[in-house]
């Protein structure tokens, strides 16, 4: 008698997962750096170098990711990279942000300023969500920052540990995606 082996088990993809950090909150904010982790889990972020006429900036603000408008105007890359980068990363995907109505905002002031379109669909990360994973969310999201120890508020850092508890939640922390698989805390949250 032999035994028929099973097909290998289809390997479970997470979703891109976009984060942006911003000069501030509210009327005349716009996007200092952003970050995404692909499917696989590799990291992208950039510094966004403000436009002439950016000019809001709150300290609070600053004080949270740690990024100076100084830092910016040194090693910020043109929006209009930015732009062309993102586009040729992520085109015809759908991606997701934790905090969707802030993000599209601020990434479409990037487009606009750089005179592009995206070539990608920002969705809600809770679209992803069943009503028990969203109440367990918080809960499931301290344990991951916790053990993955990435920086906070830095955008592809905050992607990360986005991604990792959604996977965790859906798939359990066994999923490749739902750990650092391997990358250096410091693969995340570095941008230039």
């Amino acid at each position: 008698m032999t035994v028929a082996a099973l097909p290998a088990a289809a390997p479970v993809l997470a979703p891109t997962i976009l984060d942006l950090e911003a000069s501030g909150f509210g009327r005349g904010s716009y996007p200092i750096e952003i970050g995404f982790v692909e499917a696989g889990g590799l990291p992208f972020c950039s510094l966004i170098q403000p436009a002439p006429d950016w000019a809001h900036w709150d300290e609070q603000a600053e004080a949270l990711h740690g990024i100076s408008r100084e830092l910016l105007l040194r090693h910020g890359r043109p929006r209009e990279w930015v732009a062309d980068e993102l586009n040729k990363r992520l085109a015809g995907q759908t991606v997701y942000s934790d905090s969707w109505g802030h993000d599209y905002s601020w990434l479409s002031r990037l487009f606009d300023s750089a005179g592009r379109l995206p070539r990608f669909r920002l969705e809600d990360l809770r679209r992803l969500l069943t009503e028990d994973e969203a109440s367990r969310w918080n809960g499931v999201q301290q344990e991951v920052r916790a053990e993955a120890q990435l920086r906070r508020h830095r955008a592809s850092a905050d992607a990360k540990v986005l991604q990792m508890t959604l996977m965790r939640l859906k798939h359990g922390p066994a999923t490749p995606t739902a750990s650092l698989n391997g990358r250096a805390p410091d693969d995340f949250g570095n941008c230039g």
